[in-house]
């Protein structure tokens, strides 16, 4: 069963992280827990004067399934705003929660369709997405 779930694809996305390091710095920062496997992330953003994502930090301590979402999470974020990350936020938690939900539009999201028979994973899943809209909705700037 794991082998279905840990496609080559979602793996390799696991590697694309090292491109986005947290450091220090960052206009907004959050970080969000699954307290179904313990996985965590904390998360940086830079914005623009709308409030749209410019750049992106991350530090994640998870499964595979978490760092690929973050991976993905990370190569879609650039130009989004409070708005677009929460609604796909709602996307994805439907598409978690409903059989017959369509696939989420945010791009690349197609390598994490596995981790959705696989409840336990869903809470790594979520992490960036959790970790942005708290992040932007809070909108408190932090560097």
């Amino acid at each position: 069963a794991a082998g279905k779930l840990y496609t080559p694809e979602l793996l390799a996305l696991a590697t694309e992280l090292s491109a986005f390091p947290l450091g220090e710095g960052w206009q907004l920062q959050s970080a969000a827990r699954s307290r179904a496997c313990g996985s965590h992330l904390t998360l940086g953003l830079d914005v623009d004067e709308r409030g749209r994502v410019r750049r992106i930090g991350l530090s994640v301590a998870a499964c595979a399934v978490g760092q690929a979402s973050a991976a993905i999470f990370a190569r879609g974020a650039a130009g989004q705003n409070a708005a677009g990350v929460a609604a796909a936020l709602v996307e994805i938690e439907l598409w978690l929660g409903q059989p017959d939900a369509d696939l989420p539009q945010w791009p690349g999201f197609a390598a994490l369709a596995p981790a959705r028979d696989y409840p336990g994973r869903h809470g790594a899943l979520l992490l960036p997405w959790k970790a942005a809209a708290d992040a932007l909705c809070k909108g408190e700037i932090t560097g």
